[in-house]
C-alpha cells in the first residue's frame, strides 16, 4: 500500500485513554514535523455510536462508525490504530494487514504468545508487499530515554553490568476499586506485568541493545474480589438481599522478576498497581563499567549522568536538561530549557511511524520486537506459576518458526 498523494487516512480503532493519546499525536505531527506525507484523521471506530460520536467531534475525526471491519475493508483508509484492550488486537490487525493497510498497535501486542507470533508472520508476509507495521512503545520516543540509548551505544557506559527498572503505580489500592477490563485476563491478557510490565521490558532492550534471554519471577494478586463495575453507586445487583455482587480479579496486581541479558548483565524488574502514593512512577537506571546513567518518568527531560572517566575530584551524577536541538526529536520544538510533557512521546511515535510508511521503511519497534517483549512476559508468569524457577525466554526467530 504506498500514499494517497502524499496523504495517509487514517483510521483509528479505540476512543478512551489511549485513543486520546493517539488522536492528539496525529493532530499535531503534521504541525510540528515537516514529513514527507500528511496525515488525515479519516474516521474513528467504537461499539457505542452515541460515544464515539462524541469522540469523534471532540477528538477531531472526520467521521465515526460502530464497524471495524468495514473501517479496515474501507479503500479510504489507508493506515490502522489499534487502540483496543488486548483480546481484540490480533483479529483486528490481522484483518487490517490482509487488507493492505499499514498497522500501528498499541502494547502490548497481543494477550498471548501465539497471537503475537500470527501478527508477526503475517506483518512479515505484508511487509514483503509494502505494507508497514509498529508496535506502539511511546516510552521510546522520550527524548532523555533515546539520548541515554545513544550514550550505551557511543560506549559511554562501557560495559553494561546491572539493569535495575521499576514501574510503579497506585490506581487499584482501593479494594472498592471495580472490576474493569484491565483486571480480567480474557480481556486484558495478565495485569500489571503487561501493562506496565512490558513498557519497562522494551525499554531497557531498546536502551541496552540486549535481550533478555532468562527469567526468575514472583507474581501476586493482592485483592482478588471485587465490586463489579457500578457496584459503589448501588446500580450492581445484590446476591442473596444484601452483599454487593462482586468478580473475580483474574490478572496480577504485581509482577518481580530478575533477569539476564544475552550479553551477561544482571537485570531486576518490578511492575506494581499497589505502591502507594505512586501514580506513574518509571525509573531505569543502567551501570556499567564506564559509567551509569538513570532515567526516571516524573523528571520526563532529564537524565543522570554519572562518568566514571573523569577525574576522582570531578566524579558525581550530573543532570541533563534534555532540550537541546541536537538532542533527539528536539529540533521541532521549543528553545533550549522549555520543556516537554508525555503526550510528545506519541507525537514523536506518529513521526517515526509515517516517515517510515511514506519512504518505504520498516519502523521499529517492529510486530516481531514485540513479539519478543511478548514472549519474556509468557517466561515471567510461567516462572512465576512455577514457584519462581528459573525460566528461559524463547527467542522470537524460533518462536516464528513454531
Amino acid at each position: 500500500m504506498s500514499t494517497h498523494d502524499s496523504e495517509l487516512r487514517i483510521g483509528m480503532i479505540g476512543y478512551s485513554f489511549m485513543g486520546a493519546a493517539h488522536s492528539q499525536a496525529w493532530r499535531t505531527v503534521n504541525r510540528v514535523y515537516d514529513l514527507p506525507a500528511r496525515v488525515r484523521m479519516a474516521k474513528i471506530c467504537g461499539r457505542d455510536a452515541a460515544k464515539v460520536a462524541e469522540a469523534a467531534d471532540r477528538l477531531g475525526w472526520d467521521a465515526h462508525t460502530t464497524d471495524w471491519r468495514a473501517l479496515v475493508n474501507s479503500d479510504d483508509i489507508d493506515v490502522v490504530d489499534i487502540c483496543t484492550p488486548g483480546d481484540s488486537h490480533a483479529e483486528i490487525a490481522l484483518a487490517a494487514l490482509a487488507a493492505g493497510k499499514h498497522v500501528i498497535c498499541e502494547k502490548p501486542l497481543a494477550n498471548t504468545v501465539d497471537e503475537a507470533r500470527a501478527m508477526t508472520a503475517a506483518a512479515a508476509t505484508a511487509a514483503a508487499a509494502g505494507v508497514r507495521s509498529m508496535c506502539g512503545f511511546n516510552y521510546r520516543r522520550v527524548p532523555a530515554v533515546a539520548l541515554m540509548r545513544q550514550l550505551v551505544a557511543e560506549g559511554r557506559l562501557g560495559t553494561i553490568r546491572h539493569v535495575r527498572a521499576t514501574y510503579l503505580q497506585d490506581w487499584i489500592v482501593d479494594p472498592q476499586f471495580p472490576l474493569v477490563w484491565r483486571l480480567e485476563k480474557d480481556k486484558a491478557g495478565s495485569g500489571a506485568l503487561g501493562d506496565i510490565g512490558a513498557h519497562i521490558i522494551d525499554l531497557t532492550q531498546y536502551v541496552t541493545g540486549q535481550r533478555i534471554t532468562g527469567v526468575s519471577a514472583v507474581t501476586e494478586t493482592f485483592v482478588k474480589e471485587r465490586p463489579l463495575p457500578g457496584a459503589s453507586s448501588g446500580l450492581a445487583a445484590e446476591v442473596d438481599g444484601d452483599a454487593t455482587a462482586t468478580g473475580t480479579v483474574t490478572v496480577d496486581d504485581a509482577a518481580i522478576f530478575v533477569a539476564r541479558l544475552d550479553d551477561g548483565a544482571l537485570a531486576t524488574y518490578e511492575a506494581t498497581r499497589f505502591a502507594t502514593g505512586r501514580k506513574n512512577a518509571l525509573r531505569v537506571e543502567i551501570n556499567g563499567s564506564l559509567g551509569s546513567v538513570v532515567f526516571d518518568l516524573e523528571r520526563l527531560n532529564e537524565l543522570e549522568f554519572y562518568d566514571a572517566t573523569r577525574p576522582t575530584a570531578e566524579q558525581g551524577f550530573a543532570r541533563i536538561l534534555v532540550t537541546e536541538a541536537e538532542h533527539p526529536y528536539m529540533a521541532a520544538w521549543w528553545p533550549p530549557g522549555h520543556i516537554i510533557g508525555y503526550e510528545h512521546s506519541f507525537t514523536h511515535e506518529m513521526r517515526d511511524f509515517v516517515e517510515a510508511v511514506a519512504t518505504g521503511v520498516d519502523p521499529t519497534p517492529s510486530f516481531a520486537d514485540a513479539l519478543q517483549v511478548q514472549l519474556v512476559l509468557d517466561a515471567v508468569t510461567r516462572s512465576a506459576e512455577l514457584g519462581s524457577q528459573w525460566t528461559d525466554v524463547e527467542p522470537a526467530l524460533a518462536a516464528l518458526a513454531v
